[in-house]
């Protein structure tokens, strides 16, 4: 039996669910896993679609730790046949007692504490005493080694994704209307924060527009920087070429990224927060869409720079508008659609199994 201890599950939305959702989807099929997850105001509805067993925790956030804790090591101490415990995140393996093989993954935010620090500490106390720490991309693993964890225990295995699902033809015809028909056409889906970088993308925009009066930009996500990009957008006088959209269906979100030339998300880092791999890069290489990403971060391991995409610095507002005008000129970004959608097979679970198979 594989025990997954996770914070982050669906139906909670988010690349960290989703990343736990396909792992323990695809380990499920292995051999018999039980999963302890926080509970969701939803989740009643979604496990009983699943076919594995998930058990849910609830209550207040400071108690509800050492009350999973709690049943989680009640659990094991049971249950004789468990062959290994895999966890989302270091603090969720921080109060579990066993022997048993233990693995957990790293994304980067969560290890980025000051050397020497108490969380740092905490950590590197957890990292260090299991089994093999798996990272996320090389990036991560590089962070992981500057903050004390031992690199002999690092394994650098990508996050899995899923064959891209057909897009029934009404959800194109709905995405057409959004675009109005307006080319070039460039794509974020991501949450609205500093770290995402819109700002240099709506800044580089307003000079693309010189060029490509028909450009458009369309920005899917929620987050707490939305109401500053409008407001730059509106200072810009760019309301004609930038779409913010939020609570769209997965299907019409497929749609606008397949319909787009360019996925854009030039990553950098902001404060303790970093992009660590970056999952919505392999996810628009699935629709042939080429990316462009940040050299701050782990953007590297899911772009092939100058092939399926371009690695570019964040910060440097010259080097976002260059790297698209490069991809937009002579439309090198079908060329490079190609490629992209060529190496995401790469990245598909079924692939990513056979490297966790090696370790569990």
């Amino acid at each position: 039996m594989y025990l997954v201890v996770t914070r982050s599950f669906p139906p909670e939305v988010g690349g960290m669910q989703n990343l736990m959702w396909g792992l323990t989807n695809s380990i499920s099929k292995i051999d018999l896993t039980k999963v302890f997850a926080d509970h969701h105001e939803k989740c009643k509805e979604f496990d009983k679609n699943v076919s594995f067993s998930i058990e849910r925790v609830g209550g207040i956030k400071i108690l509800r730790k050492y009350r999973k804790a709690y049943l989680i090591n009640n659990f094991i101490e049971r249950n004789k046949n468990i062959k290994c415990v895999i966890s989302d995140h270091w603090k969720s393996l921080e109060l579990i007692k066993t022997n048993k093989k233990k693995i957990c993954l790293i994304h980067s935010k969560e290890i980025n504490h000051d050397n020497g620090s108490r969380l740092n500490k905490r950590a590197t106390n957890v990292l260090n005493n299991v089994d093999y720490v798996i990272s996320n991309s090389e990036f991560t693993k590089n962070l992981a080694i500057n903050k004390g964890v031992k690199a002999e225990n690092i394994r650098v295995i990508n996050p899995g994704v899923y064959p891209p699902e057909e897009i029934d033809k009404k959800f194109l015809k709905e995405a057409d209307k959004v675009l109005e028909k307006k080319n070039p056409r460039l794509i974020t889906v991501s949450r609205y924060d500093k770290r995402k970088n819109h700002e240099k993308v709506i800044m580089a925009l307003r000079n693309l527009t010189e060029i490509y009066p028909s450009i458009i930009y369309t920005c899917i996500g929620y987050g707490d920087e939305e109401e500053n990009l409008k407001k730059l957008v509106n200072e810009l006088d760019l309301k004609k070429h930038v779409n913010f959209l939020s609570n769209i269906s997965q299907e019409l979100k497929n749609a606008l990224i397949q319909k787009s030339d360019i996925f854009v998300m030039p990553s950098i880092i902001h404060k303790k927060s970093v992009e660590g791999f970056g999952i919505a890069y392999v996810e628009a290489a699935q629709y042939g869409v080429p990316s462009i990403g940040g050299k701050d971060g782990g953007a590297a391991d899911a772009i092939k720079d100058n092939e399926s995409g371009i690695i570019c610095d964040g910060n440097n507002l010259d080097e976002v508008y260059v790297s698209i005008k490069n991809l937009i000129d002579n439309k090198k970004f079908m060329e490079f659609g190609k490629k992209a959608k060529e190496l995401s097979k790469n990245y598909l679970w079924e692939n990513i199994l056979i490297k966790y198979k090696e370790i569990l």
